[in-house]
This record gives C-alpha cells, sequence and structure tokens, in this order.
C-alpha cells in the first residue's frame, strides 16, 4: 500500500514549485498592466490637447451638423482619436502581460484585436469622407432642385444621401474586414427593385406624353400654321404646333388637342 502521508507531501511540494514559478510571472504581468496603463493615460491626454489645439475639433462640428450625426450626440474628435489610441496601447501592454504568463490563446486573443484596431480606424476614416460626401451630394441636389422650383427637393436629397451612405458604409465594413457579399447583392436587388418600379411608374405616367411626341414626327409633313382643319368635328385655324401639342383657333376662343388626336381621331382639311 503506498504511503498516503509521501504523495500528500510530494503533491503539496510540486504544487508549492508551481506557485513558486508562477508569483513572479504575476508580478510582472501586473506590473506591465500598471504600467501600460500609466503610459496610455499619459500620451493620451498629450495626443488629446494637441489635437484641442490645433483645431482639429472644428471637422468634428461639421459633421454635428449632419442629421445622422446628431441623432446619435455630439461628436468630438479629439476625444474619439485619443481613446482609440489609449485601448491601443493598453492593448500591446496586455499582449505582453499575457506572453509573460505563458497563455498563448489568451496572446492571440489580444494580438488579433491589436491587429484589428488599424482597420477598424481606417474604416471609421472611410465612414466618415463618405458621410460628409453624402451629406454635400444632398445639400447640392436640394440647392439645384430649389433653382429649378422643383418641389421634391428635400426627397431627392434625402435618397441621394442615404443611397451614398449605404455605398460608404459597405466599403467601411469591407475595410474592416467584414465579408459583405451578402449585403452588396441585396444592396444591388433593392436598388434594381426600386429602378425598375420607377421606370415602369414613370413609363405608365408619362405614356400619353410619348405618344405625342411619336405622333409630331408622324404628322409634322402633313399639318402645318395657317391650315384650316377639324378634328373629331371641331372646325379651326392651326395657331401652332409643338411637339406634344396643336392648338386651333376656333373663333373667339382657342382650342388645343394633344397631337396623338391627329392618329387617332377624324381630322378633315379645307384647302
Amino acid at each position: 500500500m503506498p504511503n498516503i502521508q509521501d504523495i500528500l507531501i510530494d503533491t503539496f511540494r510540486k504544487l508549492l514549485e508551481q506557485l513558486t514559478g508562477f508569483v513572479p510571472k504575476l508580478i510582472g504581468a501586473i506590473i506591465l498592466l500598471i504600467v501600460g496603463k500609466i503610459v496610455a493615460q499619459l500620451i493620451t491626454k498629450l495626443l488629446q490637447k494637441a489635437l484641442e489645439k490645433s483645431g482639429f475639433d472644428k471637422l468634428g462640428d461639421k459633421l454635428n451638423e449632419i442629421d445622422v450625426i446628431k441623432r446619435f450626440g455630439e461628436l468630438k474628435l479629439s476625444v474619439v482619436i485619443s481613446k482609440t489610441l489609449y485601448y491601443f496601447i493598453l492593448l500591446v501592454f496586455i499582449t505582453a502581460a499575457t506572453e509573460t504568463l505563458g497563455m498563448k490563446v489568451l496572446t492571440d486573443m489580444v494580438a488579433s484585436l491589436v491587429n484589428l484596431i488599424p482597420k477598424l480606424i481606417a474604416a471609421a476614416i472611410m465612414l466618415f469622407a463618405g458621410i460628409m460626401i453624402a451629406d454635400a451630394l444632398k445639400n447640392a441636389v436640394i440647392n439645384v432642385s430649389k433653382s429649378l422650383k422643383i418641389d421634391s427637393g428635400k426627397l431627392l436629397g434625402n435618397i441621394v444621401f442615404f443611397f451614398f451612405l449605404v455605398i460608404a458604409t459597405i466599403a467601411a465594413l469591407k475595410q474592416a474586414g467584414i465579408e459583405t457579399s451578402l449585403l452588396e447583392s441585396s444592396f444591388n436587388l433593392i436598388i434594381g427593385g426600386i429602378i425598375f418600379a420607377f421606370a415602369v411608374g414613370y413609363g405608365m405616367a408619362s405614356r400619353d406624353v410619348l405618344s405625342n411626341i411619336l405622333s409630331s414626327f408622324y404628322t409634322k409633313n402633313k399639318f402645318k400654321e395657317g391650315q384650316v382643319i377639324a378634328i373629331d368635328g371641331v372646325k379651326g385655324e392651326i395657331l401652332s404646333m409643338d411637339t406634344t401639342s396643336i392648338t386651333l383657333s376656333t373663333g373667339e376662343t382657342q382650342t388645343v388637342f394633344p397631337l396623338s388626336v391627329l392618329q387617332n381621331k377624324q381630322v378633315e382639311l379645307f384647302s
């Protein structure tokens, strides 16, 4: 029979040896975390003050004027950049601390986060640039619509804004390393459906106009100003013709017909 006392003593001795070897590593990791926190706080405070004095936040003020950004609250770029740098430095020291402890799985996890941060920064820059471009295009559409006296200028501007915002968002996600194939295909289907619906609706609404324009090609050599004609029983002298209508002088009044009546109504010519 084995001696239980010897087994317990041997187990305790091995545990003590492992603990003795782990404690210095733990102390070293804690020191690294403390130093990392101090360094991160010091660098980010200096960076934030430098950005504030350089007027970098004025760019953020322009972003805060955009409706989409307003919904998420006031954005201060100096704070965003300094906080991002703070966590980046902290993660670097956490990686060193986990390496000191010999935790490879945790080290690989933290290292992947460190490698992801530059991609996220690039994606954020692309997204902010896309938002500013989309807002500029929106304002341009609204101003042009106002100059042309188009009532739906604001609606058109918002459509343009969200269209380019979706494009910028997809590009930013792709920059961050996120798979966007499904999102791109869905977006293309939606845009295709909208364009098809608009084309069908516009075609249905403008078919009479197109019919009049086509009639002008068929009848421009048959009728001219000064002729006396009767259209569907209405007699008068042709005063003018354009690409969509014909105007007759019928006594004291003038009658305007769409040009399509010259193709589908009875027309009489008087010499």
